[in-house]
């Protein structure tokens, strides 16, 4: 016999949510995405097709709902019951953290278009001057190559450009690729880490000051937080 045929409520869940991308894309769903776009860019090393594919199951096994809000750009939405999925997808965070060796991304976990990303959807407007603010990361890979992006803070928008966005600089950001992905995960503080030597802000003193409380980090900093003072 199948096992997902067992008269079960755990091997009917399984079958609905049993695969590697489907927690992936409910965790992008969860924290606001709803183009397809926006899930990929949370996802990028799911293909096209494949995304698609799984939206459709989502949708047929009623986790997802599938808007046509404007023509030919169809928006994702949590049902009741995929909205009622949250904690069980933050618990299998949790639990990695708890028990699984959660610690410093290897080389190969390092991406930092990817990052930026997640610190674009960070920002917490309300704390930036209103103004345009343009922040320059210069960070340090494996081998020690630099890798350059640009975070662009608009009144109404925020961009993160892979190539000068031709703006005047009013912040520049010097620190590893290994120590901003630590900071995003919340392992460590920027405070923390400037103090350490190892995270650099370079401007006026105001902004330079500011910068830190600019942004909502990963929503497993602080479970991350609390395992990292319990093991201290």
């Amino acid at each position: 016999m199948d096992e997902s045929t067992q008269y079960c409520p755990v091997a009917m869940a399984t079958e609905i949510l049993g695969d590697r991308w489907t927690p992936l894309i409910l965790r992008e769903l969860i924290v606001g995405a709803h183009s397809f776009s926006e899930i990929q860019a949370g996802i990028p090393h799911i293909s096209r097709t494949l995304l698609s594919e799984r939206l459709k199951q989502m949708v047929g096994n009623g986790i997802v709902e599938r808007r046509q809000e404007q023509a030919g750009r169809p928006r994702y939405w949590l049902t009741p019951a995929g909205a009622d999925l949250e904690d069980v997808v933050f618990a299998l965070g949790e639990w990695a953290i708890r028990w699984a060796y959660f610690q410093d991304p290897g080389d190969d976990q390092l991406d930092n278009t990817h990052l930026m990303w997640r610190f674009r959807r960070g920002v917490l407007r309300e704390r930036v001057p209103e103004r345009r603010v343009v922040a320059e990361f210069i960070l340090t890979c494996p081998g020690g190559t630099t890798e350059r992006i640009w975070l662009v803070i608009g009144p109404d928008d925020v961009e993160t450009c892979i190539k000068h966005p031709g703006f005047e600089i009013d912040l520049e950001v010097r620190t590893s690729s290994r120590e901003l992905h630590r900071v995003w995960m919340g392992r460590i503080t920027i405070p923390e880490a400037m103090r350490a030597g190892t995270f650099g802000i370079e401007g006026p003193p105001a902004l330079v000051r500011a910068f830190p409380r600019w942004f909502s980090f990963s929503p497993f900093a602080p479970k991350v937080r609390k395992a990292l003072a319990a093991a201290s």
